[in-house]
């Protein structure tokens, strides 16, 4: 067996160059810019995108092969905005689901290879590792799709990073107040009229959490906008202050009026400056 193996970064500077040689792209990748990167060079150099994905105690499998069916943006058009999913580092991943997802990834691979029936086209496979359960969906090429559809419009890589909304300027990113670990704890110590909303997922919650902090995870955080009171100073609270800045950017957009400041650093600088009994994850 021969492996070439490349030490630079896949832009879409260089994934055309990079996939035309190869028969089968496996998109092993852990965020979204990366993975409409891989799809979108797969499609336009007509290769098969063997792909996996995982978070926490689930994983989900397919191929997207554009000549023959459904591709990724099939699937998602869009990504979801900015900071609303958590990352593996903050939502966490079961350890041997990486091996199991990649094992029926490499399995799919040797299908392709051998030109077998029966491969993950058009059907995406939704393995939970909790209960042990699979399921499949169907997929159906979207006729519509930008990229792969009777009309497409993309014929060409982008800039995947502004794509997924990572591009924001320095104004955009600091156009909310921030607090650090340490003045927000003398405002408790001072008893400043504040309450503490933390849009983290419950299991990391339950983990680890400030003292009287209101859990209201990201995705709820506009739905549940009537739960904030409007009445006092609102700190919005996460692991390390990514999720927060998005909420805040939500509330600010759905009309919420209160005064609203992002903790600088999350539950992890509040641990190392002011409670180091606070575990990190």
């Amino acid at each position: 067996m021969n492996v070439e193996a490349f030490e630079t970064r896949l832009t879409s500077e260089n994934a055309l160059e990079l996939f035309k040689d190869f028969d089968v792209i496996v998109d092993g990748t852990d965020n979204f810019q990366t993975r409409y990167l891989v799809n979108d060079a797969a499609v336009l150099t007509g290769k098969p995108n063997v792909y996996g994905s995982i978070f926490r105690f689930e994983g989900q499998t397919s191929v997207f092969w554009a000549e023959k069916g459904a591709c990724y943006r099939c699937l998602y058009p869009e990504p979801p905005p900015p900071g609303l999913v958590p990352s593996c580092a903050e939502g966490g991943v079961l350890g041997v689901l990486p091996g199991i997802i990649g094992t029926i990834q490499a399995n799919e691979v040797l299908k392709v290879i051998l030109g077998a029936e029966g491969i993950l086209l058009n059907r995406l496979l939704l393995f939970d590792a909790w209960t042990m359960k699979f399921r499949e969906l169907k997929l159906r090429k979207n006729p519509k799709c930008e990229l792969c559809g009777e009309n497409a419009t993309i014929k060409e890589l982008v800039d995947y990073d502004a794509f997924c909304g990572l591009n924001a300027s320095v104004e955009e990113e600091l156009a909310y107040e921030e607090i650090t670990a340490k003045d927000l704890n003398r405002w408790i110590n001072g008893q400043v009229d504040l309450q503490i909303v933390d849009v983290r997922e419950p299991h990391e919650f339950e983990f680890a959490s400030i003292p009287g902090a209101q859990l209201i995870p990201l995705g709820q955080i506009v739905n549940r906008i009537s739960e904030i009171p409007k009445d006092k100073t609102i700190v919005v609270q996460c692991k390390g202050g990514v999720r927060s800045a998005k909420a805040i950017g939500f509330l600010k957009d759905a009309g919420f009026e209160g005064r609203l400041i992002n903790l600088k650093g999350g539950i992890t600088a509040w641990s190392d400056d002011v409670d180091p009994s606070v575990p990190k994850y």
